[in-house]
């Protein structure tokens, strides 16, 4: 069984370093890239404490009773509430039953943003809702956002290094970005019950965007990563570190040079039968209107695809991955 390369990356030395060793770090994240689509960034500066109170403040809304949450209900793509049944990840490019959906709930929150296009703005900037119970949510994930999105911009200059691309290409084409933060809450398996067999946390799937940072919590019930040779294994865990991976776009924008690599989180395990995690997901985008077509060679892996909007391919994302 092959192991992937997931390496970590201290961006302290991009961000203060000089251009040798920002050259090193862009190098690294490109063989991460072409081998396993991941990597762990320490040192970003977003503190644990903001990240214990979005995770305490959240526990107290997915503790409500299902109607008290039902005044926030969305489906896949919203801005809101999505209940347990609702997502199944694993439903796009396979067959999957419908009792199978990835056991969990979500919060999920959007860019507070405008572009100044209304048609934009109603699909990709829609305001947020949230729950009367805990209004301080509100002002703790824009904290947590805007400091993710500094991380974001570092880590897409270190992409465009890595490619060989003038510093600001990705970034100039990511200011009317939007963002979904969404706060997963895995219950225990004294919640769920058994798993059927296939059942996930979250099925095996892959990213759809540019980025992902994620800020998980270690368990039984935890992320793993598929291999080349198509094994399964645990991605690695360093407390405070996030977790990156490119998503679709990203890889479909290097002509698949870079790989969106399928990952999976566990159901909850007999193990640990009270275990319950609550992992914070900022999937970063590029702007909705970017046109994404593979760089050529010898900057592109050479793999051939169609041009696509980010929007049309989100939202087709998006409804193949939502429960009917």
């Amino acid at each position: 069984m092959s192991i992937p390369d997931i390496p970590m990356i201290d961006i302290s030395r991009w961000r203060n370093g000089g251009i040798a060793e920002r050259e090193a770090l862009a190098r690294r994240l490109d063989a991460a890239m072409q081998n396993s689509g991941f990597l762990m960034v320490e040192n970003h500066g977003i503190s644990g404490e903001l990240k214990a109170a979005i995770r305490e403040a959240a526990s107290r809304f997915f503790a409500l009773a299902p109607r008290e949450k039902a005044e926030i209900v969305t489906t896949v793509g919203g801005r809101g509430w999505v209940p347990p049944g609702r997502e199944a990840n694993a439903y796009y490019g396979e067959v999957a039953e419908t009792g199978k959906a990835d056991l969990k709930e979500t919060l999920t929150i959007g860019r507070d943003h405008s572009t100044g296009d209304p048609s934009v703005d109603a699909e990709w900037f829609a305001p947020n809702v949230w729950p009367a119970a805990v209004p301080e949510l509100a002002e703790l994930t824009a904290q947590y956002t805007d400091v993710c999105r500094e991380l974001y911009f570092d880590l897409l200059e270190m992409c465009a290094m890595a490619l060989g691309l003038e510093g600001a290409y990705f970034q100039r084409r990511s200011a009317h970005s939007p963002h979904t933060l969404n706060i997963n809450r895995y219950p225990a398996l004294s919640v769920t019950g058994a798993p059927k067999e296939g059942q996930f946390r979250v099925g095996p799937h892959t990213d759809w965007g540019i980025l992902t940072l994620l800020d998980r919590q270690p368990g039984y019930g935890g992320l793993q990563v598929q291999t080349s040779d198509g094994e399964w294994v645990d991605a690695p865990y360093a407390e405070d570190a996030f977790t990156v991976n490119i998503g679709d776009l990203l890889a479909r924008w290097t002509g698949d040079r870079w790989r969106s690599t399928r990952h999976r989180v566990l159901p909850p395990s007999a193990e640990a039968p009270d275990e319950e995690l609550i992992s914070l997901i900022l999937f970063c985008e590029t702007d909705a209107d970017t046109v994404v077509a593979p760089l050529p060679l010898p900057v592109g892996g050479g793999a051939d695809y169609p041009a696509v909007t980010s929007a049309d391919y989100l939202l087709e994302r998006a409804g193949a991955a939502t429960v009917k």
